[in-house]
């Protein structure tokens, strides 16, 4: 008996000690979350196609299409989502449903929280600063952060989605610039410190989007061993959300362009908006 208590009490203690982990990682996401919010400017110039004129021609296709002129320049944007995020490998995928809400702010960072809705129930937060996930809400399956292959890796991730789903965030100025690779594909490159991260646009004859690829700093590769890899999404179903046109579906997956590439990211966008944004 003693011994079924003394089980009992420890059990408790760890049940305890995750809970209270849990909350102090939702105080932090909710830190992050609203310091990247804070980033939105309060009184924001408006598109000007001329801020554009001197970008290759493709880059001016992109942004005339992205954005309608005299629309308030918002470089931080809130998705909402649903879809499917691959929990295998290409042979053997295993989607689940999912759901998530995310805040864009790059350069500055991003935060990512989602949770699975089908088998095992999957929840947590990916940032620039830390990935945390878990389990049933309680016991940790991936927490990483606070290194150089980490920052690495999330600054390639949210300057990619930038080009998606924050076009105002990459028109030219300090710290971005834009280069021509052929007649329907630019280049940005983003610094930000001591990062920095080149993406590339292709558009169709429209200016639409077609794809944003680049090379991401990851080990999600056969040797688990960091190292540059293309990653590339796949854009559609665009929709005008006040004065930006935007993809609402996007599949995205590591080794882009090779036999190993399968899309673990599948996301239905319900709803983008702009923290801070006059109604």
């Amino acid at each position: 008996m003693r011994i079924a208590a003394f089980v009992l009490v420890l059990v408790s203690l760890c049940v305890v000690a995750l809970a209270v982990l849990r909350l102090m990682d939702r105080r932090e996401d909710r830190g992050e979350w609203d310091r990247l919010a804070a980033q939105q400017p309060e009184a924001p110039s408006r598109f000007d196609p001329q801020m554009v004129a001197d970008l290759p021609e493709p880059a001016r296709r992109y942004f005339a299409y992205a954005i309608d002129p005299g629309t308030p320049l918002l470089p931080v944007a809130i998705i909402e989502m649903t879809g499917e995020f691959s929990l295998g490998t290409k042979e053997d995928p295993r989607y689940q449903p999912m759901e998530a809400r995310q805040i864009l702010a790059a350069p500055e960072g991003f935060v990512w929280a989602m949770r699975t809705r089908g088998g095992m129930p999957v929840s947590g937060s990916d940032t620039g600063r830390w990935t945390r996930f878990r389990i049933f809400g309680l016991i940790p399956v991936a927490r990483q952060g606070g290194d150089s292959d980490h920052t690495r890796s999330a600054y390639g991730r949210y300057v990619g989605e930038a080009v998606i789903w924050a076009p105002a965030a990459l028109l030219p100025g300090p710290g971005v610039t834009w280069d021509a690779v052929d007649e329907d594909t630019a280049r940005v490159i983003v610094e930000h410190g001591p990062l920095s991260q080149a993406v590339d646009v292709t558009v169709d004859s429209d200016g639409r989007p077609v794809t944003a690829v680049f090379q991401r700093w990851s080990n999600a590769n056969a040797d688990n061993e960091h190292r540059l890899q293309p990653f590339g999404a796949v854009m559609s179903d665009f929709r005008e959300v006040g004065g930006y046109r935007l993809p609402f579906r996007v599949e995205a997956g590591n080794l882009y362009g090779t036999e190993e590439y399968f899309p673990f990211f599948c996301a239905d966008v319900t709803a983008i908006r702009f923290p801070g944004a006059q109604p």
